[in-house]
């Protein structure tokens, strides 16, 4: 039968599955304005007590007077007979490919589409020179990466502006644009353990760093103040905004992984440099065979090797203690990585044992360990909420040990009381070849005919 085309057609209505990132980010882009779509839900999964709010009206467009609904992802199907949706688009990262196709499955099998909006649809332009840092997983030390070339742009007299990938655990109106320069800001604003993670060690040499919700009013405002934007990626998500020179960290860790992750492989395929991160810990023949990924899958890319040098504040208090390790969120937890650079250290110096502490795990933390099995040697840094951070420090108290090692990229002991002797886990990326990230940098700046602030 052909359809009548004079009769009206409503707006195709949409779920977006997300996890308080891209999913925001997708709508305010591509889907906001649309006037055949309609976004009449958001899921959420990952992010502790986003799944029970509305995003504000205030930010969801006129079209949208109520905001709209945030709901658990695992009411999906619910939602899609309910509310009748045609479509289910998918925005979140740092997930198997595996599982991406599981919930395909799942969407289609309720009869509604299922859909990812890629790069060239989400991606905003930048009036200045962007360089972005991403990684093919969570936890492959991204960040350090970003501060090295924080450090040689400033050197070359060159301001900088760090965009991060969203991390909006708190009131989503009130952080639309955020600008955090100065360890102040950080306290003044009452950000959690995983935002403070991404910006204090920035804000620390220096930088200026950016971040929020609406990232098209972000990047404007980034714009004003600098000569170079870094985008500084998140969740081995792709970048929100479109990069003159895309650099992607791998991890020799978990060789393989480069390619079994969503969107990491993406970021793989697009990059202009590969970084193999942490070649002085990782085994040789892991490092190969990243190597071998790379000229197979992108034998275009640059590719870079740098260690992740790990400094201890009294390394000898270590040796032949009990030790209680804790490190970044979420590089143990959905990063899937069973110790960090705290259980690194630790081993190094000679421990007599690294303790478990899922016995002792007291309220959200008791659920972090069953989600996450595979965390028997480390403790992970949960701060989502304040609640959480008492869970943390009261963890610690409970748990048998002679020696705290805190691998976090912060002063967690700003944040908690650590009742116990306590020592500082902390890395930086150094250059392990030939060809160097400064070197990257300077070609950068050449190609684009920069000049430093004291050359003009």
């Amino acid at each position: 039968m052909v359809p009548d085309e004079s009769k009206p057609t409503r707006p195709r209505r949409l779920i977006v599955m997300g996890a308080a990132g891209r999913d925001f980010h997708n709508h305010l882009v591509t889907l906001r304005d649309d006037p055949l779509v309609e976004v009449v839900a958001f899921t959420a999964t990952q992010i502790p007590g986003i799944d029970d709010r509305t995003f504000p009206a205030a930010l969801a467009g006129a079209r949208y007077p109520t905001g709209i609904p945030i709901h658990p992802e695992r009411d999906l199907p619910k939602l899609i007979r309910d509310l009748e949706a045609d479509e289910v688009v998918f925005a979140y990262s740092d997930i198997a490919h595996d599982d991406v196709m599981h919930k395909a499955s799942l969407v289609l099998a309720c009869g509604a589409d299922f859909r990812v909006i890629g790069p060239d649809a989400s991606m905003l332009r930048s009036i200045r020179p962007v360089i972005s840092v991403c990684a093919v997983r969570t936890g492959v030390g991204k960040s350090g990466i970003t501060r090295r070339l924080f450090e040689r742009l400033r050197s070359r007299g060159l301001a900088a502006v760090a965009v991060r990938h969203p991390m909006p655990y708190r009131d989503l109106t009130t952080m639309a644009v955020e600008r955090y320069a100065s360890t102040a800001d950080l306290d003044r604003l009452g950000i959690t353990i995983e935002e403070r993670e991404e910006y204090e060690h920035l804000v620390d040499v220096g930088a200026v760093v950016m971040a929020g919700v609406d990232y098209e009013a972000i990047l404007r405002q980034a714009e004003e103040e600098a000569d170079v934007i870094v985008w500084d990626g998140g969740n081995n998500d792709w970048p929100f905004f479109r990069s003159d020179l895309e650099i992607v960290a791998l991890d020799p860790h978990r060789p393989g992984h480069e390619r079994g992750y969503f969107p990491g492989e993406v970021n793989l395929l697009r990059a202009d440099v590969l970084v193999i991160n942490k070649v002085n810990t990782a085994e040789p023949e892991a490092v190969n065979r990243l190597k071998d990924s790379v000229r197979e899958h992108n034998p275009g890319a640059r590719l870079i090797l740098t260690a992740s040098e790990i400094t201890v504040t009294e390394p000898e208090s270590l040796a032949g203690r009990k030790v209680l390790a804790i490190e970044d969120g979420p590089t143990v937890t959905h990063g899937g990585m069973a110790y960090g650079a705290a259980a690194l250290a630790a081993r190094a110096a000679g421990v007599a044992e690294l303790v478990d502490a899922t016995p002792y795990a007291v309220g959200s933390l008791r659920e972090t360990f069953a989600a996450y099995p595979h965390l028997t040697e480390v403790l992970p840094a949960m701060g989502y909420s304040s609640a959480q951070l008492a869970d943390l420090e009261a963890t610690i108290a409970a748990t048998p040990c002679d020696v705290v090692a805190v691998g976090t990229p912060i002063d967690l002991a700003r944040l908690i009381r650590i009742d116990k002797p306590a020592v500082r886990v902390t890395y930086r990326v150094t250059d392990a070849g030939e060809d160097s990230l400064d070197s990257v940098v300077d070609d950068f700046i050449a190609a684009h005919g920069l000049a430093g602030r004291d050359a003009r």
